[in-house]
C-alpha cells in the first residue's frame, strides 16, 4: 500500500528531486492549492481567496531553473479587477523569506504575539483587523532558496540568481508572469519591500518598468538600505546619533532634561545638531580643535547616555556595535540592534560587541513554529520541505548597486510613482535617520520631492510587531495606496 501511494504521489507531480541540506525531497515546479477566508477590517468584512503555490523561473531556452513559492490573497466580493491595486511584497536578506510581512504586518493573519512583539505561548496566528486586504490583492514572494523556493536545475551557475542584479532581473521576469497569468495588468500596482528587500524593489521598479513596460503607482520602503547612495565618513559616523538618543530615551538612560521630554521633542532638536554641527565638525578629523572636540563630547553624551569619556575615546564616531553593548553595561544587559527595546545578557559585560541580537533571536521564537502550522493547517499547503527563514544564497555578489539612481529614475520617467518610507526609531541596522538622509539625497534637485512620504514609529526594524505601529504603519500603507491611485482620466504627465 505504501509503495503503490508512492508511486501515484510522483506520478501527479511535477517535480523534480532537490539535494540541498540533506534534503532528498520533491518540490513540485509549477502548483496552486486554493482556500477561502474572511477578514474584518476597520469594522467591515472582507472576503478572499489565497492562493498558495509554486511558479517556475526560466532559464533563455524556457527550462525551469528554478521554483517559487508564493501566497496570493485576493478579495472575492470585487469583480472588477482593473481598478483594483495589487501589492507585490518581498522581504530581505539578502536571503530571507516573504514570512515577515505576510504572518506580521500586511495580511490576513498575523502572529499570536504580545503588545510589544514578543512570543507567547501556544504559538499560532490571529486574525488581523489593520490588513490592508481591504484595499489590495497582496502576493508574498520567497526568492530562491527561501522559504519552499528552491534550485531545480541543480547545475545552474548561483550567480543567476544571487547577487544585487541577478536578483532584480529573475525576479521581474517572475513577476511579469504571475501579473500575466493572473490578469492583473489594467491594475494599479505598487512593491513592498523592507530591509534589504527594499534594494531589491527599488531596482525592480526600474527593471520592471524599462524591460517589461510594467508601471507602477507606488513604491514602499520597509527600514531601508542605503540603495547605493553613498554616505561614508563623518556623515556616517555623525547619522546614528538620532538613533542612539531614541534608544537612550527608551531605556530611560538621559539626562531628565530630556529624558522628561517627549521622543517627538527630542529628535528634531538631536537631529538638527547632527546636520548644523556634528557633521561639519567630523570633517575636519584631526585638526579639530581640542576644545571644540570636548564640547561636542559633551553635547553627544546628553543626547546619547554615554559617557563623554567613551565618546572622545572613539573620536566622536562611536561604532554601532560599542553602542549596544555599552549604553546597558552597568546593568549587565544588552540592546537589540534590530530593535534596540529588546534586552540580552551576555557572557560576559565586558567587550566591545553583545554576543548575540536579541530581537533578532526573538524573532525566530516566534514566527517559525507559526508559519509552519500556518501553511499546514490554514492555507493546506503540504510538504515535506523546510520552510528556509533564511536560506543559502552566499556568495551573494553585492557589485554595481545602483538602486537608489534606479529607483529615481523610474520615478523621474513615470508621473504616476510615489514612495513611502517606514522607519522604526529603535532599528539600529537601517536606523531612521540614514533612511531619512538617503531618501534627501536620492533627488538632489528635489523636483520630486513631493512624491515622498516619510513616516516613523515607535519600534524597530519590524515596527509592525508592536500592536500600535501594527495599526499605525498599516493605516500609512492604506492611505498611501489611495492617495496615489489618479482620478480618472487623470494623464501621466509633467
Amino acid at each position: 500500500m505504501l509503495k503503490k501511494s508512492l508511486f501515484v504521489l510522483l506520478a501527479l507531480s511535477i517535480g523534480v528531486s532537490l539535494s540541498w541540506a540533506q534534503e532528498t525531497r520533491k518540490i513540485t515546479i509549477d502548483s496552486a492549492v486554493v482556500t477561502n477566508g474572511e477578514v474584518t477590517v476597520k469594522g467591515k468584512r472582507v472576503p478572499y481567496k489565497a492562493t498558495a503555490g509554486t511558479m517556475p523561473v526560466w532559464d533563455e531556452e524556457g527550462e525551469p531553473i528554478a521554483s517559487l513559492f508564493f501566497t496570493y490573497y485576493e478579495r472575492t466580493d470585487i469583480s472588477d479587477k482593473t481598478t483594483r491595486p495589487l501589492v507585490v511584497s518581498f522581504n530581505g536578506g539578502p536571503g530571507s523569506a516573504s514570512i515577515w510581512m505576510h504572518l506580521a504586518y500586511t495580511g490576513p493573519f498575523v502572529l499570536n504575539i504580545d503588545e510589544e512583539g514578543y512570543p507567547v505561548q501556544p504559538y499560532g496566528t490571529k486574525s488581523n483587523p489593520h490588513s490592508i486586504l481591504d484595499v489590495a490583492d497582496i502576493v508574498y514572494i520567497d526568492p530562491v532558496n527561501t522559504g519552499y523556493s528552491r534550485i531545480v536545475k541543480t547545475d545552474t551557475p548561483r550567480s543567476t540568481f544571487f547577487g544585487i542584479n541577478a536578483d532584480i532581473k529573475y525576479l521581474a521576469d517572475w513577476v511579469n508572469t504571475f501579473v500575466t497569468r493572473q490578469n492583473r495588468w489594467a491594475s494599479p500596482k505598487y512593491l513592498i519591500g523592507e530591509s534589504y528587500g527594499t534594494t531589491r524593489v527599488a531596482g525592480l521598479v526600474h527593471q520592471l518598468q524599462n524591460a517589461h513596460w510594467m508601471y507602477f503607482n507606488g513604491v514602499i520602503l520597509v527600514s531601508p538600505t542605503p540603495m547605493g547612495l553613498e554616505r561614508r565618513g563623518p556623515v556616517e559616523a555623525a547619522n546614528y546619533l538620532p538613533y542612539y538618543a531614541a534608544t537612550a530615551w527608551y531605556h530611560k538612560a538621559l539626562d531628565p532634561s530630556l529624558q522628561n521630554k517627549d521622543l517627538d521633542e527630542i529628535l528634531p532638536e538631536v537631529e538638527a545638531f547632527t546636520i548644523n554641527e556634528l557633521i561639519p565638525a567630523m570633517v575636519k578629523g584631526g585638526f579639530l580643535e581640542p576644545a571644540k572636540k570636548e564640547a561636542l563630547a559633551k553635547k553627544m553624551s546628553l543626547y546619547s547616555g554615554l559617557s563623554e569619556k567613551s565618546i572622545l575615546q572613539h573620536n566622536l564616531a562611536v561604532p554601532t556595535g560599542f553602542f549596544w553593548k555599552e549604553l546597558l553595561r552597568e546593568q549587565g544587559l544588552t540592546v537589540g540592534r534590530l530593535d534596540s527595546r529588546y534586552r540580552g545578557i551576555d557572557k560576559n559585560d565586558a567587550g566591545e560587541r553583545y554576543d548575540y541580537d536579541p530581537a533578532l533571536t526573538s524573532w525566530n521564537h516566534a514566527f517559525a513554529p507559526a508559519f509552519n502550522h500556518y501553511a499546514k493547517n490554514v492555507l493546506k499547503y503540504n510538504t515535506d520541505l523546510t520552510y528556509n527563514l533564511f536560506g543559502p544564497v552566499h556568495p551573494w555578489d553585492r557589485s554595481n548597486e545602483n538602486t537608489g539612481e534606479q529607483l529615481r529614475q523610474a520615478m523621474a520617467q513615470n508621473p504616476y510613482l510615489h514612495v513611502m518610507l517606514q522607519s522604526g526609531y529603535y532599528d539600529g541596522g537601517t536606523d531612521y535617520f540614514n533612511a531619512k538622509y538617503s531618501i534627501w539625497q536620492m533627488d538632489p534637485s528635489g523636483k520630486m520631492k513631493d512624491r515622498f512620504s516619510i513616516k516613523g514609529y515607535r519600534s524597530g526594524h519590524m515596527m509592525y510587531l508592536r500592536a500600535e505601529d501594527l495599526a499605525t504603519s498599516n493605516e500609512d500603507i492604506r492611505q498611501f495606496i489611495q492617495r496615489t491611485l489618479p482620478g480618472k482620466g487623470v494623464p501621466a504627465k509633467y
